[in-house]
């Protein structure tokens, strides 16, 4: 097998592993950083780090997470005005409606988990 042959298959492979920066392991982004000169230390760096810094190198405008309805700060206080409705329906006994106010408050907690 000729060099231009093996050269020929290896850019295959690298081709075919071709994959978004976000879903490499940090081990990949590594081996990327390694790669360009303008990047010293990647091995001291966890992943967040080195994919900031690939993307910087690289020129990618980074967009960020994608933020949820609101900030957290409107999100909490959303919960606590739940809770205190909740708290009210737990005195009236209204089971069907703690129940409710008790989904509403996990799924706003699990919102303010995210955007955080």
């Amino acid at each position: 097998m000729s060099l231009t042959q093996k050269l020929g298959k290896s850019k295959k492979k690298k081709e075919a592993k071709e994959k978004p920066l976000d879903k490499m392991t940090v081990k990949e982004l590594r081996e990327i950083a390694k790669e360009m000169p303008e990047i010293t230390g990647a091995h001291g760096m966890n992943k967040f780090e080195l994919l900031s810094i690939i993307k910087e190198v690289k020129g990618i405008v980074d967009e960020g997470p994608k933020r949820g309805n609101g900030s957290v700060r409107a999100l909490k206080t959303k919960i606590r005005d739940l809770k205190k409705k909740r708290a009210a329906a737990l005195e009236t006994q209204d089971a069907k409606m703690s129940t409710i106010y008790r989904k509403r408050i996990s799924r706003l907690k699990k919102k303010t988990r995210r955007s955080a």
